[in-house]
């Protein structure tokens, strides 16, 4: 009996994949009407937020979204209850869609106002707004659920979202409001930029900072409007932030963020629709914004500007420059006692052939052993080192590369001392913390300063043994009665 229901099961069961696999491809293809309407929908809706989420996320308004979308509750019941009044039908989304528009910018307005009108910042601001529609929009809401054809109307699918219930002419309302987005954000991209990243500097150039701002809360809203109907009021923020944030991980640079946080929030919403048709017991919303979580999850890990693994090789890359750069100019300087550099300027072959010992390197170096004995293997193996019992040497090559950090490091510690006004017993430490960072006519200057305090204008000696001109004196924190500087900290 047992053989019999296992040949069934396995007879029927090319004709379930077969099954399964039709139902995936109508879905794919887009061939069912309702599934068409749905996923151009909220595509379309997932472009323009991302869109307009990334303005407001570099303008630190990430939460701008979630307080207008909170904001549009109380529009949607007065709407509502009052257009019997007026003659129209309170069922109608149009008259529904106006009250949130006039809801939302009357929060907008309200944000403003407080913001400028008040010295509470603007954080602050969205969480009074937020908060207090939120909570006349509920109670609007009961009263009008208390209504023979309150709940008929649907009114709680603005706060989940009913996505299933998206028709062709929610469709063009979005695709017009796409539309739009794109058109205003085009047109105003420089301004906008300008403004997400330097208001003051906007100000200053006579850009209407107000109007800019006005502007792009207006987007925000008619977005969020739109959005309503798609996903709801409580996950319309995650539209809003997570595609802007996610492409944030992948580049600095503002058009190619705007473009990939459009790429990502359109994507996320088409798959979430695609799945929540495979899945039609499973809320749309619900999976567009895990859809969306789930592009974010990946960017913040593997984002090649900002991810997490991109930033800790970076870190790791540094730490290995600057780990060389510390250990050959410890080396560099143990060495530098034992043969006289200005006096024979071109000679290095002595230098090669003089061995220091290893514990006397490491004692130049707070480091842990471990962090020491795998630079001094990485310099063996570029060639840089040679390396016998217990000793190491410079080579040829290692010898220059030598000479040039303890050169750059120590025209660091001139520069702090004659223009930074540091203290020549802390020198030392402050130049390792920002070596690299001269501009080439900086150390021009430099040099020529070292070619009056030194016959070699190659290698200095140490800042700390030098008399420093008159000229420079003035500037620089008294140096007098210094001692020589020990080794390396």
């Amino acid at each position: 009996m047992t053989a019999v229901k296992t040949t069934i099961a396995l007879v029927d069961m090319p004709i379930v994949f077969a099954m399964q696999w039709n139902d995936w491809s109508r879905v794919f293809l887009l061939q069912d009407y309702n599934t068409r309407v749905v996923v151009l929908a909220t595509t379309l809706l997932g472009l323009a937020a991302g869109l307009v989420g990334s303005f407001t996320l570099l303008r630190k308004r990430a939460l701008l979204g979630d307080a207008l979308s909170h904001a549009t509750l109380p529009g949607i019941g007065l709407a509502f209850l009052l257009a019997p009044t007026w003659g129209l039908d309170g069922k109608s989304l149009a008259v529904l869609l106006s009250g949130a528009a006039i809801s939302g910018l009357v929060g907008t307005a309200s944000i403003i106002a407080i913001r400028n009108l008040t010295k509470l910042k603007e954080d602050a601001a969205l969480g009074i707004v937020l908060s207090v529609f939120f909570g006349g929009g509920l109670v609007v809401l009961g009263i009008a659920q208390q209504r023979p054809e309150g709940h008929a109307a649907g009114l709680e699918s603005f706060i989940y979202g009913k996505t299933a219930s998206i028709i062709a002419q929610d469709g063009w309302w979005i695709a017009a409001t796409a539309g739009c987005t794109i058109a205003i954000l085009s047109l105003f991209y420089k301004e906008l930029k300008l403004l997400c990243f330097d208001e003051g500097f906007a100000s200053s150039r006579g850009y209407p900072i107000v109007g800019l701002d006005i502007l792009l809360m207006a987007t925000v809203v008619i977005v969020t409007i739109v959005g309503l109907q798609a996903v709801g009021l409580v996950l319309m923020i995650a539209l809003l932030v997570i595609p802007a944030a996610a492409s944030r991980f992948w580049t600095s640079n503002m058009r190619r963020m705007t473009l990939l946080s459009a790429a990502l929030g359109a994507g996320s919403c088409m798959a979430g629709s695609l799945v929540s048709a495979l899945l039609p017991d499973l809320p749309s919303g619900a999976l567009i914004v895990l859809v969306s979580a789930s592009a974010f999850a990946f960017s913040m890990f593997f984002g090649q500007e900002r991810g997490v693994i991109a930033r800790y090789w970076r870190r790791m890359g540094m730490q290995q420059r600057l780990d060389r750069r510390y250990l050959m100019r410890g080396l560099y300087e143990l060495l530098e006692p034992s043969f006289a550099m200005a006096a024979t300027p071109e000679s290095g072959a002595a230098a090669t052939n003089m061995w220091i010992p290893t514990k006397q390197l490491l004692a130049t170096r707070t480091w842990p052993i471990l962090r020491f004995s795998r630079e001094i293997n990485r310099l063996k193996r570029d060639g840089f080192i040679r390396a016998r019992d217990g000793e190491i040497a410079l080579t040829a090559t290692g010898l220059l590369e030598a000479k040039r950090f303890t050169r750059e490091h120590r025209l660091w510690e001139l520069y702090l001392i004659t223009h930074a006004d540091v203290a020549a017993e802390r020198v030392d430490r402050d130049a390792e913390r920002i070596e690299d960072c001269l501009e080439p006519i900086m150390i021009h200057e430099l040099e020529s300063l070292l070619n009056e305090t030194h016959t070699d204008p190659r290698l200095p000696v140490s800042p700390h043994q030098i008399e420093l001109p008159s000229t420079l004196q003035a500037s620089a924190v008294p140096v007098s009665n210094q001692t020589k500087k020990g080794a390396p900290q």
